[in-house]
């Protein structure tokens, strides 16, 4: 079985710098992801987002909006051919290091809990920062970064299997190598 873990914030949508999206309104895709979630459609299994909210934590939003927010993503991904199996997330601060944040990998675990056919060592982890990078690495998955604008790849080659600008450039070339 293979599943497709990916970051949300700077991978699906545009991340807001020291802030949080907290509304519909808020949340903007990425150019390509749409079509990029329709690809991964064809080619994964399942489709997992997995994601680190500690503006519920903060208090700066409550799981109903971040339930809205995720309402209107699923919406525009199966509008647009691609599916989402389940959505995972950690609402805690990052002060309180709970095993549900990445990088600790109780995300990738309660997935492979919940669907007992994940293989998470044939699995692939898509993100955008060096914690998803080490979530993937703890849990055994091949890692692809998405980022145009970080070194990361050059500053840790021991985290990052892959590296694309963005995720319709992944997409773009997993349909060429299943292809040939």
């Amino acid at each position: 079985m293979t599943a497709l873990f990916l970051d949300r914030d700077g991978v699906i949508n545009q991340r807001i710098v020291d802030g949080y999206v907290t509304r519909p309104d808020d949340f903007l895709f990425i150019d390509g992801v749409l079509e990029a979630m329709a690809i991964f459609a064809r080619h994964f299994d399942r489709i997992f987002v997995v994601t680190n909210q500690q503006g519920i934590g903060k208090g700066l939003m409550t799981e109903a909006d971040l339930q809205a927010v995720h309402s209107y993503m699923l919406q525009q991904v199966q509008d647009a051919g691609g599916r989402i199996d389940r959505i995972y997330h950690c609402p805690t601060l990052k002060s309180e290091h709970s095993f549900m944040r990445k990088p600790s990998i109780g995300m990738a675990l309660r997935a492979r809990r919940d669907y007992s056919d994940v293989v998470l060592h044939r699995s692939v982890m898509v993100g955008d920062m060096e914690s998803d990078m080490l979530f993937g690495r703890r849990a055994r998955m091949q890692t692809v970064l998405v980022d145009d604008q970080t070194n990361l790849a050059r500053r840790n080659p021991h985290l990052v299997d892959l590296s694309f600008p963005n995720l319709i450039s992944y997409a773009q070339y997993l349909e060429k190598v299943t292809s040939e």
